[in-house]
């Protein structure tokens, strides 16, 4: 048995009965904080080494940023909960040799990044900065939790041609239910969880359903790519099933089977598949 987990769900059971809203409140601070920050790869080593390697600073809270090519057609890349940038190397590769110039960010508390927690509002907020910096995305890509990020920050001002979500949930509700059921605590966790993310942002009102990739899809007109693996071990591809019946003509649907969710990243046929959809022109019908 894990012992630090017993003591964490016991604690949060107990707090939750005779003081539901401190419960939310230490649950909303586990909810932001990565357990583990991966380490970079040796196959990675080469890739990470040819960035150039910058930090941005948004309200004294840090992120490391890398960058590939020469400016031109801009990529954005937003890696996963508990990733990091340099698991795009595969695609950063790909896309160098395309002409595409490949952004990628450490959020905080993961990667290079200092920190220990983040938001996908701070996902958001870095999104815009490099935005900013770089202009016109010819594409935006996000994997997993970066894939919900992904369609937050185009919602929420951030241009692109064209969108992917690779092995993304639906919307917020998704993770919670995960990360509760990781916790072994109650149901009581999911209603507290929105309260408190939607107190620690009281100047955007209805963050939560403002999280879920299906939201307003009419505010969401560009093309889209999105990618899950069947064998999914951590997000169902139903998910993804969901958010593009929603979308119809303008999501193109990928299934792929035996890559879960973490292979799927560096598989050579989705590496392709992201390739030729950014380098496609033809217009939104």
């Amino acid at each position: 048995m894990d012992l630090r987990a017993a003591l964490i769900r016991s604690t949060l059971d107990g707090t939750a009965r005779v003081a539901p809203r401190l419960a939310g409140r230490m649950a909303g601070a586990l909810f932001a904080r990565p357990v583990a920050r991966a380490s970079q790869r040796p196959e990675e080593e080469p890739v990470m080494r040819r960035a150039t390697r910058t930090e941005l600073v948004l309200d004294g809270r840090r992120a490391v940023v890398h960058q590939w090519g020469d400016g031109v057609r801009p990529v954005l890349l937003m890696h996963g909960w508990q990733f990091r940038a340099s698991r795009w190397s595969p695609l950063v590769t790909a896309l160098t040799e395309r002409g595409y110039s490949p952004v990628a960010f450490d959020a905080p508390g993961h990667g290079e990044s200092p920190g220990r927690s983040t938001t996908i509002v701070e996902y958001r907020a870095i999104a815009r900065r490099l935005h900013r910096e770089h202009g016109r995305f010819a594409a935006v890509v996000g994997h997993s939790v970066g894939g919900l990020a992904a369609y937050y920050a185009v919602r929420g001002g951030v241009e692109a041609d064209r969108l992917v979500a690779i092995s993304a949930p639906s919307g917020m509700d998704t993770i919670a239910e995960g990360f509760r059921l990781g916790l072994g605590v109650g149901p009581w966790l999911r209603p507290a969880l929105r309260r408190r993310v939607e107190e620690m942002f009281p100047d955007e009102p209805g963050l939560w359903d403002g999280f879920n990739a299906t939201h307003r899809p009419e505010q969401l007109a560009l093309p889209m790519l999105i990618v899950h693996d069947e064998e999914d071990d951590m997000i169902p591809a139903g998910e993804s099933r969901r958010v593009a019946a929603v979308y119809g003509d303008r999501a193109d649907l990928l299934i792929t089977r035996g890559l879960g969710h973490r292979r799927v990243l560096a598989d050579p046929r989705v590496v392709e598949a992201v390739l030729d959809f950014a380098a496609a022109t033809d217009p939104v019908a």
